[in-house]
């Protein structure tokens, strides 16, 4: 096998011969074990059929409490982790073919006969079939568990994004401080990973990781409660439900563009990305980290980045509202695409700021116009403008 092409065509023939063969296995399964092991036998039909029928198979989900309106089917697939791990896929790739054509390249070409449309799915074979190498002097339980943390935290506060007033995993009444809190632990897994690499690199990326927090995390929160103060809740529902008339970046425009900056930092994308560096740090805190750890990191950073993206909608865009020729999903999807191009235009044009100028930033002028923002959101929740 010499081309992807190959590739694809060899595993989805094994595919096909393993489907292929299932019922003759399934068969001897049932009879030989199931029923032995008292099951009756119309029951252990009825698993048999399960398995080879898609309509009987979600039937019998639902009645073991795993079908789609199930509270598991949420969070596993939709609009829990499959969901997310899809939108970052994606994103992925529309970033590095949006950047190559911002800088007159070509981007991902030959996965695929389109545009290198599978070249995610090379991207995880590669790092699948790439091994995973733990550096001699590191700390081993703590190395291999950062990668399952920064997934674990980039997608814990994907339960209490709605989509639509129908679609959400749990909601709160004080779901945006649970998901602030949340947001807080990444830097400290980012400092654990660089001191558990036994990396000089990786250490110095958790320490401006943490340098970061410090700059950005005060604007970041006060740039939201502006929304809060118009809105009267905590609650993400009620404040999409508040956003009918008027999208809060209209009277929040000064916080939806802080929000929008310390965001950027919260991601570690340029012109923030002191913690990565590659021109200084090799890769930062991702230095030692091979193989599908670092797919798992990666694949953690976009789902991160598809739940900040959302909640920007959520607080400053109105949510799921728009006009009635759509449905809520579909207008919530059309506003994801467009926030995350704007995170991800700023990687083509945009140099990175010294770790002093982020702290300058974050210090002096954001927090100044942050509590400028909650001024103008006083006066306009005063006024009864909305």
């Amino acid at each position: 096998m010499e081309t992807f092409e190959e590739f694809l065509k060899r595993v989805i023939t094994i595919v096909f011969w393993i489907l292929l063969l299932i019922p003759l296995i399934i068969i001897p399964v049932v009879l030989l074990v199931l029923v032995p092991l008292g099951v009756p036998v119309p029951t252990a039909n009825r698993i048999f059929t399960a398995i080879i029928d898609p309509l009987v198979m979600l039937q019998f989900m639902d009645e073991l409490g795993l079908g789609p309106s199930s509270l598991f089917f949420k969070i596993a697939a939709f609009p829990g982790f499959t969901f997310a791990a899809g939108v970052a896929t994606l994103t992925i790739l529309y970033e590095r073919k949006l950047l190559a054509k911002m800088q007159n390249r070509v981007g991902p070409l030959y996965a695929g006969r389109f545009e290198g449309i599978l070249q995610p799915i090379a991207d995880l074979f590669k790092l699948i079939s790439k091994e995973i190498l733990t550096p001699e002097k590191a700390d081993k339980p703590f190395f291999w568990a950062v990668p399952f943390l920064v997934m674990a935290v980039g997608g814990s506060f994907l339960a209490l994004i709605p989509l639509s007033p129908e679609i959400y995993i749990a909601k709160s009444e004080i779901g945006l401080l649970i998901i602030f809190a949340i947001i807080g632990f990444f830097p400290l897994v980012v400092l654990i990973a660089g001191w558990a690499s036994s990396n000089k690199f990786s250490f110095i990326g958790g320490l401006r990781a943490l340098h970061q927090l410090i700059s950005y995390e005060i604007p970041l929160l006060l740039s939201a409660i502006g929304v809060v103060l118009l809105s009267g809740s905590l609650d993400l529902m009620k404040i999409v439900d508040a956003q009918k008339s008027m999208w809060f970046i209209i009277p929040q425009f000064l916080g939806a563009t802080i929000f929008y900056i310390t965001m950027l930092a919260e991601l570690e994308r340029i012109p923030f990305d002191l913690p990565e560096a590659d021109t200084e740090l090799v890769a930062g805190w991702y230095t030692e980290y091979s193989g599908m750890h670092f797919g798992i990191l990666q694949l953690a950073n976009y789902v991160k980045l598809y739940g900040l993206a959302a909640l920007f909608i959520i607080l400053f865009l109105g949510g799921w509202n728009g006009p009635a020729f759509l449905p809520p999903f579909a207008w919530f999807l059309i506003k994801l695409f467009v926030v995350i191009s704007a995170i991800l235009l700023p990687r083509g044009t945009n140099t990175r700021v010294r770790i002093d100028q982020l702290i300058r930033l974050g210090w002096v002028y954001l927090i100044f116009l942050a509590f400028a923002n909650l001024f103008i959101a006083l006066a306009v929740a005063s006024l009864g403008v909305i």
